[in-house]
Formats: structure tokens, C-alpha cells, sequence
């Protein structure tokens, strides 16, 4: 298969696979493709390997300029927002349809992009995507507002209105689906948006350009600019930026939303997590077992709501560390276009390099480590083996920091309330879960964990109808669901005198 691309110029790149092409990327920008003002170029790595697939355009502050004057003019004076409901709503629709025709492409894009294996970029992250653009494009016809009665002789009756200009900043991990979980209800809403994808993943946001184009969404109401934190911190402090929607770490959503507050921008931030999965002793332990490795590997752990922490009733807490230990290191754990594997590279040498550097703390501190095979032979891409690391202490750094790959942490503890203590005891709070047979406690034990999310029984079940977001420093504001539609609403109240 060959994957081509309007969204560059020049000779195509081809590196990584040998069926696979990728045109240097452009700017998108008032439904043109231009170049950079900069001139300036990025390299897009795949992970691997560690070769040049392409390279992109590297946007400074013009080019942010020109992406969000391009998304005001669209929104102010464009047919975008005063479109009905309903035919934005079938504009996505063409949308969803368009890209899952282009599924394959899409996939193994986002495969070479990213490093995670092709199986689930095809099963869960490009049908995920395609389905969030869909899933908006039916609600936008339940957009309306309601009559109010009032004691005074009034018509009062409210309007639900899209905010204006959305800048979409999205990260490594899931580039197109947390992509879409903000492009999505952002257009249905009637709002224009700039999309800053992430630097070293951006390849299907350009492709989505192309896709949302063909679908009929005018010029200006969708602009992609690629580019490091320049072109980000140029868009969170353009005045004419109406509300930015963020997924990354805690420590940069900090200053995102305190750079928003200069100019009261509306603000969603969904950020780090070090989700607590709790084992207790009635749980299924063989399928309890299957569940914790699932939450780790998954996404090579580089997954906000992994399960980076097992909680474990210390009478069953040896067999479930002997049982991780054993199980991972039969995780396949290879090239992400072998159909077969499970693990994939790390998304950069960076996140590898800091991943690598907790484990080999570990060791340094005499930490039981469990697993870490090697990468695959012959190998020059960013791999790290699924690793547990038993016996820690709850002020460690291993179980207090997102370490953000397959990395697993195993403690013992003897009572429910001691559990939930524990899963609670981190700044973080976006995702939670618990392994057990009693019914009655799976609800007092999820009534008590701080999270945005827990699961029974499972854990990164998710879909695009219900919405997910943290607590704590894990952000505020919601994705998916009915809720993610309402972050780029504002209601306006309309009172018409009847005296």
C-alpha cells in the first residue's frame, strides 16, 4: 500500500517501510497548504528504527497568526457557525465515513508515526476516531436551548451558542483519537479550530485535514500547524483564541491554564494519571492477573490511564508478583507492523531515555525487578520491556511519578480501607479500577476513589459516549460523551418583555 499525501511538497520520503510514503509536510491554513514563514523544518522519526520518515513545517508566531486570523475570519464572518445544527452534523458524518474508507492508510500511518503496534492502530485508534467524529456529528442535532418560566411578564427562553475560535492541542500518545475527541464536538458546536498536533506525531493530523476538507468543512474553520512549544505557547496567548483544549502533562497544563487566565480563556485540560488497580483476594486471580498486564503494556504504557500501580491483599500478594513477573515476560514485544506484537517502541528516544532512567534506579535501590527483557535483536528504536518493580514504598518516586511506559509497581497492603488509602495517595486522579468478586464492596470501594474514571473488573474499557477527565492534577473538564459536547457550548439567555 502506498500513503500519499496533499499536505506536503517536494519528493516523497520513504523510510521505515518500504510500502510506505510520506510527503513533507505543510501548514494548513485557510484551507490552503502552505509553507512555514520560518522556513524552518522538523524531522519525523520513526520510532522503530530511529530514521527520518519526513519532515514537517515548523511553525513560528506568524504562522500562528495567520492559522487562528484564518479560524476568527472563518468563525465571525464564515457559514460555519450560523450553519444549522443538523448540516454541521452531516458534514461530520461525510467526515467519519471518509476516514474509515481510509482506514488502512490511516493506521499504518499512525503506526509509523508513533510505534504502536498496527493491530491497534487499526482496531482501536483510527475505528475510535472515526466513531468520536461520528458519535458528534449525531449529537449536534440535539444542540438546543429550552423556555424558561419566569414571575415577570417574559418570554425567557435560552440559545446554546459555540464559543468561537477552539485551539486544539493535542499529545504523542494518541495523536488522531484525542485529536478528534476535541475537533469533534468542537465543530459540531459551530466553533472554528486550530490544531497543534504534537512534534513528533504529526502525520494523521494532516491527513485529517484533507479528510474534514473532502467532508465539506469550509476553508478556515479547521487549520493544522505543526511545530514544537513556540507554536503552542503563540496559540494559548493569542487574544483571539476563545478557548483551548489540552491533553499532556500536568507540569505543562499548569502553565497552559495560567496563561489562558490572562486573557479568560475557556480552558479543558486532561493530564498526567498513575492509576491504582486494586487486587483483592476474592478476585478472579488468574483473569486479575491478565487484567493488570493489560493495563501497562497496553499502548507500551504510554497511556494517561494505564494501571501503573497494583494494589495487592497481602494474603495473595506473592502469587500475583510471581504471576507479573512470569507473565510479562511473555509479552511480544517487536516491530509494530508484526501482526503478532503486543509492545511497540517507546514514541521517542526521550521517553525512552526517562523510562530507562527509573529502572535503572530501581536496581540501584535494590527493588525486587521482574521482567525487563531485552528489546528485540538488532534493534536501533526506542524499545523498554514491560518491567514490574515489587516491594515499593508508597513516598517513592515510582509509585508518586507518572513514569509514562510499561512499567508496573506492586504493593501489598491488608485492609479495604487501607486500598483505597493508598490508590487515593498521589497528586494525580483521572483513572482508578478494582479486581473483585463481592458486589457490595465494588461499590463502596469505586464511591471512594478519587478518580475520574474507575472500572470493575477491567480496565481501560472506554467509549466515545462516555466522558472521561481527572481530578486533582489530573485536569478539569470532560472528553467524550454528551459532557465533552458541553465544554464548547456557552448558554445565552434571551428575555423577551410580554407587557
Amino acid at each position: 500500500m502506498t500513503a500519499t499525501t496533499n499536505a506536503g511538497t517536494g519528493n516523497t520520503a520513504q523510510a521505515g517501510r518500504p510500502d510506505i510514503e510520506v510527503s513533507p509536510g505543510r501548514l494548513f491554513i485557510g484551507g490552503q497548504w502552505v509553507d512555514s514563514r520560518t522556513d524552518d523544518r522538523r524531522e519525523v522519526i520513526d520510532p522503530s528504527t530511529g530514521t527520518t520518515v519526513t519532515t514537517v513545517a515548523d511553525a513560528g508566531a506568524d504562522d500562528v497568526e495567520a492559522a487562528t486570523g484564518a479560524a476568527r475570519q472563518a468563525f465571525d464572518d464564515g457559514p460555519w457557525a450560523a450553519m444549522g445544527a443538523r448540516e454541521r452534523g452531516r458534514v461530520l458524518l461525510r467526515a467519519a465515513e471518509l476516514l474509515r474508507g481510509r482506514a488502512e492508510e490511516f493506521a499504518r500511518l499512525e503506526s509509523l508515526d508513533t510505534g504502536k503496534p498496527i493491530v491497534f492502530s487499526r482496531t482501536v485508534d483510527i475505528a475510535t476516531s472515526a466513531e468520536m467524529i461520528e458519535y458528534y456529528g449525531s449529537l449536534a442535532a440535539g444542540i438546543e436551548g429550552s423556555v424558561r418560566s419566569t414571575a415577570a411578564p417574559m418570554m425567557a427562553y435560552t440559545r446554546r451558542e459555540a464559543l468561537g475560535v477552539v485551539a486544539a492541542i493535542t499529545p504523542f500518545n494518541f495523536p488522531l483519537i484525542l485529536s478528534t475527541a476535541k475537533i469533534g464536538p468542537a465543530l459540531a458546536a459551530g466553533n472554528t479550530v486550530v490544531h497543534k498536533p504534537a512534534e513528533e506525531t504529526p502525520l494523521t493530523a494532516l491527513r485529517l485535514a484533507e479528510v474534514l476538507q473532502a467532508a465539506g468543512v469550509p476553508d478556515g474553520v479547521f487549520n493544522v500547524v505543526t511545530g514544537g512549544a513556540p507554536a503552542g505557547d503563540a496559540l494559548v496567548n493569542d487574544p483571539k483564541v476563545d478557548k483551548v483544549a489540552f491533553t499532556g502533562s500536568t507540569a505543562v497544563g499548569r502553565s497552559i491554564a495560567a496563561a489562558a487566565a490572562r486573557t479568560l480563556k475557556h480552558v479543558t485540560v486532561e493530564l498526567g494519571g498513575k492509576g491504582a488497580n486494586i487486587i483483592f483476594a476474592d478476585a478472579d486471580i488468574e483473569a486479575a492477573v491478565r487484567t493488570a498486564i493489560g493495563g501497562i503494556v497496553f499502548n507500551t504504557g504510554q497511556f494517561c490511564m494505564a494501571g501503573s500501580r497494583v494494589l495487592v491483599e497481602r494474603p495473595v500478594y506473592e502469587d500475583v508478583v510471581k504471576a507479573l513477573g512470569e507473565s510479562v515476560q511473555y509479552v511480544p514485544v517487536g516491530d509494530p507492523f508484526d501482526e503478532g506484537t503486543v509492545v511497540g517502541p517507546m514514541a521517542g528516544s526521550r521517553h525512552r531515555d526517562k523510562v530507562r532512567s527509573f529502572l535503572s534506579r530501581a536496581q540501584a535501590d535494590g527493588l525486587r525487578v521482574l521482567g525487563g527483557t531485552t528489546a528485540p535483536e538488532g534493534s536501533s528504536g526506542f524499545y523498554v520491556s514491560p518491567t514490574v518493580l515489587a516491594d515499593v514504598e508508597q513516598s517513592s518516586a515510582y509509585v508518586q511519578e507518572e513514569i509514562f511506559g510499561p512499567v508496573l509497581t506492586v504493593q501489598p497492603f491488608d485492609t479495604e480501607d487501607e486500598a483505597v488509602r493508598l490508590a487515593n495517595d498521589t497528586a494525580f486522579g483521572l483513572a482508578a479500577g478494582l479486581q473483585t468478586s463481592d458486589v457490595r464492596r465494588a461499590h463502596r470501594v469505586a464511591a471512594g476513589l478519587r478518580a475520574g474514571l474507575v472500572w470493575v473488573n477491567s480496565w481501560g474499557v472506554l467509549d466515545v459516549a462516555v466522558p472521561f477527565g481527572g481530578v486533582k492534577q489530573s485536569g478539569y473538564g470532560r472528553e467524550c460523551g454528551p459532557e465533552g459536547l458541553d465544554e464548547y457550548l456557552q448558554t445565552k439567555s434571551v428575555l423577551i418583555s410580554m407587557a
